[in-house]
C-alpha cells in the first residue's frame, strides 16, 4: 500500500489529537511535526520535529498539511501561506469569515495547483453537512444548532489572545428550554441569547487589568458579543483541577413538515470526551480526501460541501456498498 504521507502544523491539543488519528490510519504515515517552538523543546515518541521554518524544504516529502493552529490568528495567515505549497486542510472556525477565508485559500491553492479543504471538523464540517441535508429533505421547516455542554477550543483560544490572559477555556451551554420547544415541532424564533450562555474560567497574568479583560472578552465579535457571557478568574491550580479535559458535543435538529401538516424532526448528534481529539480524527479523514481530489487535478479551496464521503474513507468502494450501502 502507498501511505499517503502528512506533515502537521502545531502541536497544541489538536496537533496531538491527529498524531493519535494517524496512528490508527493504516493508509497514512506522518513524516514530520512542525513547530514554531524550540523542536528540541518537543519530545514525541517516534516523530520528528521541524521548526516551521523548515516547511519548504518539505514539500516533495509531505501530501498533506494539516493545520493545527488557532482561528483568530494564526489560520488565516498560515493556511494561505501552506496552501502556496502543500494541499492542506484546516478547521478554521469563525463562521462570519469563512466566505472571505475560502476566498483567501482558494487564490493560493489555484496558483499553485493544490486542494485545500477548509473549515473541518465537526462545527463547522460534520453539523454543516448536517444542516444542509435536513434543509434539503425539509424543505419547509427550520434548522437549529445548539453547542454543548462543553469546552470550545476555537473560544479557548480566542480568550487566550486577550492582553493579560495566562490561561482560559470557555464553556458553551445550550438552553433546555429551547431545544424542549424545538424538539416539540414548535419551530420557534430564538435569539443567539436564547439558544446558549457561554461561561468563560481565565487565569490572569500578574498585575492584569481583570476589568479590562472582561471587558474585552464579552464584547469580543463572532465570539461572545451576542451571548450572554460569564467571566470568572481563577488561580492556575483550579484550571488544571477542574479544567484539564475538553469534553464536548451538539445537536442539529430541524422541524419539518410533509404532506397534511406531519411534523417531522430530524436530530443530529454528537456526544464527546475529547473534542480536539475528535476534531483531529475529521481531519485526518480529510486529509485523505485532499490527496485523492489534488491526483484527480480538483485544484482550489474546497469546504466539506464538495467533497463525496467515499473521499474520505480508507475502505474501497465496493467495500462500501457491500458493507455501509
Amino acid at each position: 500500500m502507498t501511505k499517503i504521507k502528512i506533515g502537521i502544523v502545531g502541536y497544541g491539543n489538536l496537533g496531538k489529537g491527529a498524531i493519535e488519528a494517524i496512528k490508527v490510519s493504516p493508509d497514512m504515515e506522518l513524516v514530520a511535526v512542525f513547530t514554531r517552538r524550540d523542536p528540541q523543546s518537543l519530545q514525541i515518541d517516534g516523530v520528528k520535529t521541524l521548526h516551521i521554518g523548515d516547511a519548504p524544504n518539505y514539500q516533495n516529502e509531505i501530501d498533506v498539511m494539516i493545520l493545527c493552529g488557532g482561528s483568530a490568528t494564526d489560520l488565516p495567515e498560515q493556511a494561505p501561506l501552506f496552501a502556496e505549497m502543500f494541499n492542506t486542510v484546516d478547521s478554521f472556525d469563525t463562521h462570519a469569515k469563512i466566505p472571505e477565508f475560502f476566498e483567501l485559500v482558494n487564490r493560493a491553492a489555484v496558483s499553485s495547483k493544490k486542494t485545500s479543504i477548509i473549515s473541518v471538523g465537526w462545527d463547522p464540517g460534520l453539523f454543516s453537512i448536517n444542516r444542509v441535508l435536513a434543509d434539503a429533505i425539509l424543505p419547509v421547516g427550520e434548522n437549529y444548532t445548539f453547542w454543548g455542554k462543553g469546552l470550545s477550543q476555537g473560544h479557548s483560544d480566542a480568550i487566550r489572545r486577550v492582553e493579560g490572559v495566562k490561561h482560559g477555556v470557555q464553556y458553551t451551554i445550550p438552553s433546555e428550554d429551547a431545544m424542549d420547544k424545538v424538539r416539540s415541532g414548535l419551530n420557534p424564533e430564538l435569539s443567539t441569547a436564547e439558544k446558549h450562555s457561554r461561561v468563560c474560567y481565565v487565569v490572569a497574568e500578574e498585575g492584569a487589568d481583570l476589568a479590562s479583560i472582561e471587558s474585552e472578552i464579552k464584547t469580543m465579535p463572532n465570539y461572545f458579543a451576542d451571548y450572554n457571557t460569564e467571566v470568572n478568574f481563577i488561580t492556575e491550580e483550579e484550571l488544571q483541577r477542574d479544567h484539564s479535559k475538553a469534553p464536548h458535543g451538539g445537536f442539529v435538529i430541524r422541524g419539518g413538515n410533509t404532506g397534511d401538516g406531519n411534523k417531522q424532526i430530524y436530530e443530529f448528534s454528537l456526544k464527546l470526551d475529547s473534542n480536539p481529539e475528535f476534531t483531529a480524527s475529521v481531519l485526518v479523514a480529510y486529509a485523505r480526501a485532499a490527496y485523492r481530489l489534488n491526483k484527480e487535478n480538483q485544484y482550489g479551496a474546497k469546504s466539506v460541501f464538495d467533497v463525496a464521503p467515499s473521499y474520505i474513507s480508507p475502505r474501497t468502494a465496493e467495500e462500501l456498498r457491500k458493507d455501509y450501502l
